[in-house]
């Protein structure tokens, strides 16, 4: 048993849970740690190598149904995403982004036709996918977006700009959130039809082992057939969010872990004056503090995961453990540097990095402030959005 699992969580887990965990914590051991490192320096991933891995083992739309998906439960999903933040937050995304955003709104929203176009092969990570919700100046308030689409003949033309979308550079279809005179609808649109541009986003602080871009759309027409028949209104692109703020739940767990690990090494070998780190007071009080959050932190993981695998899970229950987790986690990131002392900045261990990477995912998929005004509204019943 881990030290970490303090309240033997670990024991509440079915041994296909804990097995689809070995799994993945082994892929990750061999073809993400060893090299994880020299990809954050660079700011270069080989993500289309990685996708394919991944695919080969079934975590590419893990939680769906159908089109070569796995079908395996939340928790399952869960545990995998644990594993894979705890070898980088980019790398989580990776999966996330393509499984819950993309697949999930293809899966979801999409026509039959669309889901047997593209699910099949995005499963296998032939197929890569971004989800382009997030605009220059519209991140919090998706429903003030500014790009268009309007209707010509059968044809759909879209105008506008996305940024900050994870895989942009690498997809071969973009899911594209646009306003219409109907309202908010979505598109699946080959990210190889004319007018569209991709741009790379450089001179990231964080999440530098993560490919991230912006889109152009610059009258981009595409077929009727590219709309999500089922996505109406912003509901649906919300209800994607809610799939992939489920895996931040649990991926902000295994940064978290991952420094608490390193931290409790770290100390157990270090001597100063005459003794271990670890032997310290003061050391021992940061690391049993740390070790309670993030035991409550998978507790909460595992409650959400067992009401959406009852289909009970509801968008504010997941706002509880995205603010929690990520926050946490954040926390035990920045003491488990002050563990490792001047070493705790080096690229050798991997604190800083996951500290780095987890600002981002404190920001993404809704920011603290907007699920503290989720919850606040549950709590309520009042809105304090404008």
């Amino acid at each position: 048993m881990s030290p970490l699992d303090l309240l033997d969580v670990d024991s509440s887990l079915s041994a296909e849970e804990r097995q689809i965990r070995t799994v993945v914590r082994q892929l990750v051991d061999e073809q993400v740690r060893p090299y994880v490192a020299a990809w954050y320096e660079e700011g270069r991933v080989p993500a289309r190598e990685l996708a394919r891995e991944f695919g080969k083992l079934g975590l590419l739309g893990m939680h769906l149904t159908g089109y070569g998906c796995a079908g395996s439960s939340a928790i399952a999903y869960g545990l995998a995403c644990l594993e894979l933040e705890a070898g980088d937050s980019g790398i989580r995304s990776l999966v996330s982004v393509q499984g819950s955003l993309a697949m999930y709104a293809i899966w979801r929203y999409g026509s039959a036709e669309q889901k047997q176009r593209w699910l099949p092969t995005m499963a296998t990570g032939e197929t890569i996918g971004c989800f382009a919700l997030t605009e220059p100046d519209h991140g919090s308030d998706p429903a003030s977006m500014a790009t268009r689409a309007r209707r010509d003949g059968d044809d759909w033309v879209l105008h506008g700009t996305k940024m900050w979308i994870t895989n942009a550079t690498i997809a071969d279809v973009a899911v594209i959130w646009a306003r219409t005179d109907e309202g908010i609808r979505g598109f699946a649109v080959p990210t190889r039809t004319p007018g569209v541009t991709v741009r790379e986003i450089r001179r990231k602080m964080s999440l530098r082992a993560s490919v991230t871009g912006e889109i152009s759309l610059d009258d981009v027409r595409v077929p009727a057939s590219a709309q999500l028949p089922e996505a109406v209104g912003l509901k649906a692109p919300l209800g994607c969010l809610t799939e992939a703020r489920h895996g931040i739940v649990w991926g902000a767990l295994g940064a978290a872990r991952d420094c608490l690990e390193t931290a409790l090494q770290y100390a157990s070998s270090r001597t100063q004056f005459g003794r271990p780190l670890a032997g310290f007071q003061l050391t021992q009080a940061k690391l049993a503090d740390m070790a309670v959050e993030w035991s409550k932190g998978y507790l909460l993981a595992l409650q959400l995961g067992r009401l959406a695998d009852a289909h009970r899970l509801r968008p504010d229950q997941v706002s509880v453990g995205k603010l929690n987790n990520v926050r946490e986690a954040l926390a035990i990131a920045r003491q488990c540097r002050t563990i490792l002392g001047a070493n705790g900045v080096s690229g050798e261990y991997p604190v800083l990095r996951h500290a780095n990477n987890l600002e981002s995912v404190l920001t993404y998929e809704g920011t603290s402030e907007i699920h503290q005004l989720v919850i606040g509204q549950r709590l309520t019943g009042l809105s304090a959005f404008a």
